[in-house]
């Protein structure tokens, strides 16, 4: 691991609960308590900006980030699912997959903004094996 990758802690720990991967990305559940659905897409190897990747490989990240999404829709039924690519506070390209429903600790406002009188979503008991199974179903 070079200094940089050493530097990162999303090349140091998989940054939440490894749910799928392959050899290039890895799907997390993140263990929000206010967003208990909520997902992150990592880069296997450590890559700033999206465009420091070749076009296959966008291509395929994509695809994964697009899978997590269409299977939430179908698991969850979300008001909306947000995706954000930031990594201001974390230097590795990632995304955040988080479906949003009306009633949740913070809609319609950001994730990482203002509460409202909203409470999280309920999971289903089988939520994150049937989740792993429709990644599994697209993805593999």
């Amino acid at each position: 691991m070079n200094r940089q990758e050493n530097c990162c802690v999303l090349c140091r720990e998989p940054g939440g609960e490894t749910v799928w991967s392959n050899a290039l990305a890895r799907v997390v559940n993140v263990n929000d308590e206010n967003h208990p659905a909520f997902c992150r897409v990592i880069l296997q190897r450590h890559a700033r900006e999206m465009t420091d990747l070749n076009d296959s490989e966008r291509v395929e990240l994509m695809r994964i980030v697009f899978a997590v999404e269409q299977a939430q829709r179908k698991l969850l039924e979300p008001e909306k699912i947000n995706l954000a690519c930031f990594g201001n506070m974390v230097p590795h390209v990632h995304w955040h997959v988080i479906p949003r429903f009306r009633l949740d600790p913070h809609y319609p406002n950001p994730v990482w903004g203002s509460r409202t009188a909203g409470k999280s979503q309920i999971l289903p008991n089988d939520y994150w094996a049937r989740f792993h199974n429709e990644l599994a179903t697209q993805l593999d």
